[in-house]
């Protein structure tokens, strides 16, 4: 018999975050019914034993070493039965470093039944100053785009439809627009989608997995939709800060997504602008990654 929701939450050393998210987690109201996995990747704090004390109804996964994001997401999918006959109808990937009011799950939910077109949805995700985290609503990083970015005409000229186009910071924070991508930290995607696309691709570490997602159920015709009804919180980067690979898991995320996804239809001059691009940012240790011919699909 399925359920209506599982909700995985990947977490590296945030013990008190983590608490915060669960309590808003485990107060949700409205008539769904729903599942929990924390997968913890290798935390030196105490988030395990924080976790199996005070909400042992929630499945907990402790990896011996930090898997990355991608992958620990996927087994916590796996351990929640996502893609089985008694799985979830929808999947939410959440990050622990957020807190939801109280209604929010259910109304999601409802709304996804009531828009069977859309594979992947989230929320109004703010930061504890209460500004727009801008990663929650996206276009994709497309070598247009990112050269708009990496030129900083997006910061000069944020109203713009054409510069302001990865953040989308030329529209209302709320207003409910179709976009190319929404942000790991509040996923919510249809479980069918991803029976029809597969899981998160565990050649990326972390960053760009969620965009790369998008991108595959995109392409398969389903709507991904921004969708302003309820703000999330997000102290943004909580874990990852923490980690010395952060940055560089970033710039080699951008490298994997254009090869994946952008290299076969770019053209040598573009093609060369990017990678120069991409060197200059990520600096010399990231050199050895820009021939990502064994990203290609």
């Amino acid at each position: 018999m399925s359920y209506d929701l599982a909700v995985v939450i990947v977490n590296y050393n945030v013990s008190a975050l983590l608490k915060n998210c669960l309590d808003t987690v485990y107060a949700s109201t409205g008539d769904l019914s729903y599942k929990v996995c924390v997968v913890d990747n290798a935390s030196p704090d105490d988030s395990v034993q924080m976790v199996a004390e005070n909400f042992p109804q929630a499945t907990l996964i402790a990896n011996q070493d930090n898997r990355g994001y991608p992958a620990a997401n996927n087994q916590g999918m796996v351990a929640l039965g996502v893609g089985t006959d008694a799985g979830p109808r929808y999947t939410l990937l959440l990050n622990p470093d957020t807190e939801l009011p109280a209604d929010c799950l259910f109304e999601y939910i409802k709304w996804m039944d009531e828009n069977q077109d859309v594979g992947i949805v989230g929320p109004r995700l703010v930061l504890p100053d209460g500004s727009l985290d801008l990663a929650c609503r996206r276009s994709f990083p497309s070598p247009q785009v990112s050269m708009h970015r990496m030129l900083g005409l997006s910061s000069l000229f944020p109203k713009s439809p054409v510069f302001g186009r990865y953040n989308m910071t030329y529209l209302p924070e709320d207003q409910l627009t179709e976009v190319d991508s929404v942000v790991g930290a509040f996923m919510l995607v249809r479980t069918q989608a991803i029976e029809e696309e597969g899981m998160l691709d565990e050649v990326f570490w972390m960053y760009g997995e969620d965009l790369d997602w998008s991108k595959r159920i995109k392409d398969a015709g389903w709507k991904i939709v921004y969708n302003p009804m309820r703000k999330v919180k997000h102290v943004k980067r909580a874990s990852s800060k923490q980690n010395p690979k952060a940055q560089f898991e970033f710039d080699r995320a951008m490298i994997i997504f254009y090869y994946r996804h952008y290299r076969n239809e770019t053209g040598w001059l573009m093609h060369l602008l990017v990678m120069l691009g991409l060197a200059v940012k990520g600096g010399p240790k990231l050199w050895p990654e820009l021939d990502g011919r064994q990203y290609m699909l």
